[in-house]
């Protein structure tokens, strides 16, 4: 009940405020009916409400919702096993209505943060492979990586601009190519991370000198974001998180694999 109250506080679209304090309210009850039952009067968690609460600000709501109503999936049956069929009967109604619920940007353009993200993942992943094999100079990489990872953002945003313009729905093309610009370049920066990090003659680790190292943090950072990405479409979007998350770790593994190659190819071919 505390949740949905200070969730409903928040929200400033009126159908998905009076649907959260409807819900609230439906908490409250069912509280009240548990309270008379026992005998026992308890507090909100207060750590579980800022936790919640903090979810849907950083996250969205919609994922905070129904992130809240996984972790409770299982008390409407509790709630029949105990006779309480009425109770039963409004926790299922809950996720109905959550689904009809919400439209927030970060859904909406769901698809176009995954093609950004998606695309920097699989092209920066790989041109870092064959960048560390042709130059092994972790700098001459990095600033390769970001000058490449920065012009493809904006050749990915204008490309979703002029798809979106062509759809017919009504997502801005301004927007959609905002999502895709800005997911592809958080990527970008956050995969050429380690090769700031790392010098040429940092220590060598498990007999990996530090080119190798450099691109082996990058792709285990690149198979946690494909990770977090995952869960956060498999919460919000009740996906499958599994298929999704092989398929896109074997997608970065095998470009990652063939960029490498033809790095070590052309660096032996042109003698560098």
């Amino acid at each position: 009940m505390e949740v949905y109250r200070r969730l409903a506080q928040r929200e400033k679209k009126i159908e998905n405020k009076i649907i959260l304090e409807k819900i609230a309210e439906q908490e409250n009850n069912h509280y009240n009916i548990l309270k008379e039952k026992t005998g026992e009067d308890v507090g909100p968690s207060r750590i579980r409400v800022y936790l919640h609460v903090m979810t849907s600000i950083f996250l969205g709501l919609t994922f905070s919702l129904k992130l809240m109503e996984k972790i409770e999936q299982n008390a409407a049956q509790e709630y029949r096993d105990l006779g309480f069929e009425n109770i039963a009967e409004e926790e299922n109604e809950h996720e109905k209505q959550l689904l009809s619920l919400l439209e927030e940007d970060a859904l909406n353009y769901l698809s176009s943060i995954i093609l950004g993200l998606s695309d920097a993942l699989v092209e920066l992943t790989g041109a870092l492979a064959g960048l560390t094999f042709a130059f092994q100079n972790l700098r001459i990489v990095a600033l390769a990586g970001l000058v490449t990872g920065i012009s493809a953002s904006f050749s990915m945003a204008a490309s979703e601009f002029l798809a979106t313009k062509e759809e017919e729905s009504d997502r801005s093309p301004i927007k959609a190519a905002l999502f895709t610009g800005f997911a592809y370049i958080i990527t970008v920066f956050v995969l050429v991370i380690p090769y700031l990090l790392l010098t040429d003659n940092s220590k060598i680790i498990w007999g990996l000198d530090p080119h190798i190292q450099a691109l082996a943090i990058t792709f285990i950072i690149g198979i946690l974001i494909i990770a977090l990405f995952n869960f956060y479409v498999s919460i919000a979007q009740d996906k499958s998180f599994n298929g999704r998350f092989v398929e896109m770790v074997l997608i970065l593994s095998i470009v990652t694999i063939i960029s490498f190659s033809i790095g070590l190819i052309l660096r032996e071919s042109f003698g560098i």
